[in-house]
């Protein structure tokens, strides 16, 4: 689930979109699709196995392969090469390759809200974004990260020269509880949950309550040819209705992604979901969850990204 963009871009330059989907299936058979994850199936994927447990991509005539990547870059590199029809991908990654000048389009929403945060170690001694001036902050060296921190920094006056980033990778959550940094960006639903188990008292700054706006961190994509297809149709069809049984029953998705991935630790995705549900993750505004795309949510995303120094475009 981790925003790969430094990746993406090196995959991406000289590589060519192709359709992907036809398969020489018979006529009146289900059309086979393969969705390629963004990381490890976890609970924010769970409106996803829950439509695929309910039947709901078999109604669309949907013949759908759920696989997991075998690294956080492949999700683009096999959309990009055709040999993934759907992939899931975090907003900074797709617009950056939209940047690149790569034909993708987003047909559906896996969230609703951003995800990342800044997150400090202790609460007691940081209590706004404005305690993190002088502080050391660890990023994992992917632009998106320094968009986010330097957003969050700003909406309490703090100028990012006044903060000490050090790039550690992705062992925000080792390095939090060792002490050795401050704070760290990283995702509240993830490492946020895993942090707070671990017994440390953290304070989060969401990008979306400190200078951003609402949009959607995960998103469904596929390239040009099969996005017009009917095949993206039959998939969001079927994708809506599993979010809306995601919010009718959370623990009956949640059900649905453990039987499938059998190896995920029961406790730590009922934690993931919780937070999820609880702040609105899934819900398109006041409305049940939803994999919708608002147009107008979209744009203020592009014009933040835009200010942030994320995308060089307006």
């Amino acid at each position: 689930m981790r925003r790969v963009a430094a990746l993406l871009a090196a995959a991406l330059l000289g590589a060519g979109l192709a359709a992907c989907g036809e398969g020489g299936a018979e006529p009146g058979a289900p059309e086979g699709a393969t969705l390629v994850l963004d990381f490890q199936p976890n609970a924010v994927h769970s409106g996803i196995y829950a439509a695929q447990a309910n039947g709901y991509f078999e109604d669309e005539d949907v013949d759908l392969t759920i696989r997991e990547p075998s690294s956080t870059a492949d999700s683009a590199k096999l959309l990009n090469s055709g040999r993934a029809d759907l992939a899931v991908m975090d907003i900074s990654d797709f617009g950056i390759a939209r940047e690149h000048g790569f034909e993708l389009a987003a047909i559906a929403a896996v969230v609703q809200r951003p995800l990342a945060a800044v997150i400090a170690r202790d609460r007691e001694e940081l209590h706004t974004p404005g305690d993190l001036a002088g502080k050391t902050i660890g990023v994992t060296g992917v632009p998106s990260d320094d968009a986010v921190l330097d957003t969050v920094l700003r909406s309490a006056g703090v100028d990012p020269s006044e903060v000490h980033p050090v790039t550690i990778g992705f062992n925000a959550v080792a390095d939090l509880a060792a002490g050795k940094i401050d704070a760290a960006t990283a995702f509240w639903n993830a490492e946020g949950i895993r942090l707070r188990q671990m017994g440390l008292a953290i304070r989060e700054f969401r990008v979306d309550e400190f200078g951003a706006p609402r949009y959607p961190e995960l998103l469904v994509v596929a390239n040009a040819d099969t996005a017009n297809a009917s095949l993206a149709t039959g998939f969001g069809k079927a994708l809506e209705r599993g979010y809306d049984a995601l919010g009718r029953d959370p623990q009956g998705a949640l059900n649905d992604l453990l039987d499938a991935v059998p190896g995920l630790d029961r406790s730590d995705q009922e934690a993931q979901l919780h937070a999820l549900t609880s702040s609105g993750a899934f819900a398109l505004g006041d409305a049940p969850a939803s994999s919708q795309l608002e147009g107008v949510t979209i744009g203020r995303w592009r014009r933040w990204a835009h200010s942030a120094g994320l995308l060089e475009g307006p």
